[in-house]
């Protein structure tokens, strides 16, 4: 017998990663994604992702969604006051589910906040792809067909122009050598519109570049 799991669903590449791999494991079923959104924007928190776009995304994957709203600028408390709404929705939503699925690959610290995070609440955390080689899986991803933009790029780690770029060979070998090939230490974030996992392409298109922060490029899908 299986267990469900809920994966914590970024709309990004190495949640895609972590979806595929769940769905080959007989130990699990996912059964729902859940994303944080930043209510006054209406986006998924830090990628700047319209709701819209991961409503098409959730729709082709074929899975319910569970969102968390946080406000912007929102602090660690208000945050975790927000997961912990969303946790309840899950038990009630999907109570057989006893566990949350996180997609990452090797930052021992946000490992061990999960963890924390999580400690009491009944769900127990997974980590399907962790300590995987970032390398071995940003070419896995391009040679498996999937089709990711850069959403939101740090400029303090890597160039402005990769913001709306196409997650792709080119990208990879452009990225400074101290840049992660996954972007696991938050150089970029992507969004997925198709790959082995869709049912269908979710229809988008890189549109306008917009800089926060004086530190983060955003590219702002359209669709």
């Amino acid at each position: 017998m299986t267990a469900g799991v809920v994966l914590a669903w970024s709309g990004g590449k190495d949640s895609s990663l972590t979806l595929e791999t769940l769905r080959g494991d007989a130990r699990f079923t996912p059964v729902a994604l859940l994303t944080t959104i930043t209510r006054e924007y209406d986006r998924i928190s830090m990628h700047g992702v319209r709701r819209s776009l991961l409503h098409a995304q959730a729709a082709s994957l074929g899975l319910p969604l569970v969102e968390a709203l946080i406000p912007s600028r929102s602090t660690n408390e208000t945050y975790e006051a927000a997961m912990l709404l969303a946790l309840d929705e899950i038990r009630t939503r999907f109570p057989a589910v006893g566990h949350l699925a996180f997609g990452d690959l090797y930052l021992a610290d946000v490992r061990a906040y999960r963890e924390r995070q999580l400690a009491g609440t009944g769900f127990a955390p997974v980590f399907p792809v962790w300590g995987q080689d970032t390398r071995a899986l940003a070419d896995r991803f391009i040679a498996d067909g999937y089709e990711a933009i850069a959403v939101c790029v740090d400029c303090d780690q890597i160039s402005a122009t990769f913001a709306g770029r196409r997650f792709d060979r080119d990208f990879v070998r452009d990225l400074p050598v101290t840049a992660d090939p996954c972007g696991e230490n938050g150089e970029f974030h992507t969004f997925v519109a198709d790959g082995p996992i869709f049912a269908q392409r979710v229809n988008c298109e890189p549109g306008s570049i917009v800089m926060r922060e004086r530190r983060f490029a955003y590219c702002d899908l359209t669709h």
